[in-house]
C-alpha cells in the first residue's frame, strides 16, 4: 500500500531550487503493521545524493541497514519500508545537500484472534495498537462487517497504546473482508484497515425441524461453506442419531476435509438402512423409506483445532392407523388416529378433516398432544394435515370403505354358527361332566360293596 506525503514548495516568488532547512514541515504518514509503507523525497534531482536518516541510523544508497526490509529508490529517491512492524514508528528524515524533509511516521498494528479463522457463534476479539514519536491520540473506532453494515463492539480494555474491542457471535454468512476505521482529530488521522474473517460452518441454521410421512424417502442435508469461503485449513466432522435428548447416541458416518478441499466419509453404523449421497461440499443423509423409530435428532458436527459447532436437524415422523383394520360393516364403528413421533412446537398441531365434509367432521389436536383421533361410522376419504403457522407441511389420507352386503351376512352367519358352536361345545361339556359325575359315583359304590363283602367274610372265618 503506498502512503502519499504532502509536496513542500518554496515561498511565494522564490527560487525553484532547494528550499532552505527551517522551511521544512513535519509530513504525517499511516503505516499499518505487516504490510508496507513508501516515505517520499520530494523535489530531489535524480542525479542528487539522497541520505535517509531514522533516529541514529543512517540509510544509504540502494539497500538499507534496516535487516533487509527496506530500500532506496535511486529514481525517486523514496523510501520502501516492508513487512512494517509496531517499532518502526518514529521520524525519518531524508536529507541532500541543504535540502531536508522530515517525515514522522505513525503505525497501527492490528491482530484478530484465532488468526481470523472461526467457528460459527463464536466471538472474535480484536486489539488495536498505535505507536508514534508524538504523544499518541485518543482514537475513534468504527467497524464495518463484510455486507458494509457496522457492527458496534464491546471495549473490553482501553488505553492510549492499545484498544481491545469484542464483537458478538459470528454466523457463516459473516465471512469475508472486514473494515476497521480509524480517526483521528490531533493528529488528523483518517485510516481505514482491512482484515479478512473466515467463518467455518453451516449454511443451515442451528436447529431446523423437518416432517416426513411414515414409509417416505427422506433425504437430510447439511451444507458446508468451506468451499465458499475458501478455507484452507483441514477439519473433521460427525453425523450422530439419537431419539431423545437423554436417550443414547450412534454415530453413523465420519468424514474430514483436507486443506485442499478434499471430503472423504465413512459410514460407521448399520442400526437402520441409510445411504450417503456425495453432492459437493453437502453431508447428505438418504433414508430410503422412513419408519416411525427413525425419528429423533440428527446432528452434524464440525471440529477444528479442539473446537466445535454443530447444526441440528429434529425429524418428525407423522403416520395413520384405523382400529379395527379393514372394511367398515354398516352400523358399525372405527376410530382413525394420526400420530406424530415426538411433540410438536406450540404454533403447530394435527388435523383430521373428511373430504368434501362439514366443520362437524374437523377434529385438531390440542397442544403438546402427539395423536389426535376421530370416530368414524360412514364410508368415505379422510384427511389428516400436521399444520404449523397455518401452512400444511405433510398430509396423510385414509380412506374408509364400507363392507359388501356379502361380508355382513358372513359376518352375521359366522356370529350365529360361532354362537351355535359355542353352545354346543358349552352342552358336550355338560353332557360329558355329568356323565363323568356318575361313573364316579358308579364306581364308588362298587367299592363300598366290596368292601362289605370283604368285611362279612372275615367274620364268617372267626365262627
Amino acid at each position: 500500500m503506498h502512503f502519499c506525503g504532502a509536496l513542500v514548495l518554496g515561498p511565494p516568488g522564490g527560487s525553484a531550487g532547494l528550499i532552505p532547512i527551517m522551511a521544512q514541515q513535519n509530513k504525517p504518514e499511516i503505516g499499518i503493521a505487516g504490510q508496507e509503507v513508501i516515505l517520499k523525497c520530494t523535489d530531489i534531482p535524480h542525479d542528487k545524493r539522497v541520505t535517509w536518516k531514522y533516529d541514529k541510523l543512517i540509510f544509504s544508497k540502494g539497500k538499507a541497514a534496516m535487516t533487509d526490509r527496506s530500500e532506496i529508490n535511486s529514481n525517486s529517491k523514496h523510501l520502501r519500508v516492508l513487512d512494517l512492524r509496531l517499532s518502526d514508528a518514529g521520524t525519518y528524515i531524508c536529507e541532500s545537500g541543504s535540502h531536508r524533509v522530515s517525515i514522522s511516521l505513525h503505525v497501527f498494528k492490528l491482530t484478530i484472534s484465532y488468526d481470523g479463522h472461526f467457528l460459527s457463534n463464536e466471538v472474535p476479539e480484536l486489539t488495536l495498537m498505535q505507536n508514534s514519536s508524538h504523544t499518541l491520540p485518543d482514537l475513534s473506532i468504527t467497524l464495518f462487517n463484510s455486507n458494509n453494515n457496522i457492527v458496534r463492539p464491546t471495549i473490553s480494555e482501553k488505553t492510549r497504546q492499545k484498544y481491545i474491542l469484542k464483537l458478538k457471535q459470528l454466523e457463516a454468512t459473516d465471512s469475508g473482508t472486514w473494515m476497521c476505521h480509524v480517526q483521528s482529530a490531533s493528529p488528523l488521522i483518517n485510516q481505514n484497515i482491512s482484515f479478512d474473517v473466515k467463518v467455518l460452518g453451516f449454511q443451515n441454521t442451528d436447529l431446523e425441524r423437518k416432517y416426513a410421512t411414515a414409509d417416505s424417502t427422506v433425504i437430510l442435508s447439511w451444507h458446508l461453506n468451506f468451499r465458499k469461503i475458501k478455507w484452507k485449513e483441514g477439519f473433521t466432522g460427525q453425523l450422530i442419531w439419537k431419539q431423545q435428548e437423554s436417550a443414547t447416541a450412534y454415530e453413523l458416518l465420519d468424514f474430514n476435509v483436507t486443506a485442499r478441499g478434499e471430503q472423504h466419509e465413512t459410514k460407521k453404523s448399520s442400526r437402520f438402512q441409510f445411504e450417503i449421497r456425495k453432492p459437493e461440499s453437502t453431508i447428505e443423509l438418504k433414508l430410503p423409506k422412513v419408519h416411525f423409530n427413525h425419528s429423533g435428532q440428527y446432528q452434524c458436527q464440525l471440529a477444528y483445532n479442539r473446537r466445535y459447532v454443530q447444526s441440528k436437524i429434529e425429524l418428525v415422523v407423522m403416520k395413520v392407523s384405523a382400529n379395527p383394520a379393514g372394511p367398515l360393516p354398516r352400523g358399525a364403528e372405527m376410530t382413525l388416529t394420526c400420530q406424530v413421533s415426538s411433540p410438536l412446537p406450540s404454533n403447530a398441531h394435527l388435523r383430521w378433516e373428511r373430504v368434501n365434509g362439514t366443520q362437524m367432521d374437523i377434529k385438531k389436536s390440542k397442544q403438546n398432544e402427539v395423536k389426535v383421533e376421530v370416530n368414524v361410522s360412514a364410508a368415505g376419504l379422510w384427511n389428516c394435515h400436521l399444520i404449523e403457522e397455518n401452512d400444511k407441511k405433510i398430509s396423510l389420507n385414509y380412506h374408509v370403505e364400507e363392507a359388501p352386503v356379502w361380508i355382513i351376512y358372513v359376518v352375521i352367519g359366522a356370529s350365529i354358527g360361532g354362537g351355535v358352536l359355542v353352545f354346543g361345545l358349552a352342552c358336550l361339556c355338560i353332557i360329558s361332566g355329568i356323565s363323568w359325575q356318575r361313573r364316579r359315583q358308579r364306581a364308588k359304590r362298587m367299592a363300598q360293596a366290596r368292601q362289605y363283602l370283604l368285611e362279612n367274610k372275615t367274620c364268617q372265618c372267626q365262627q
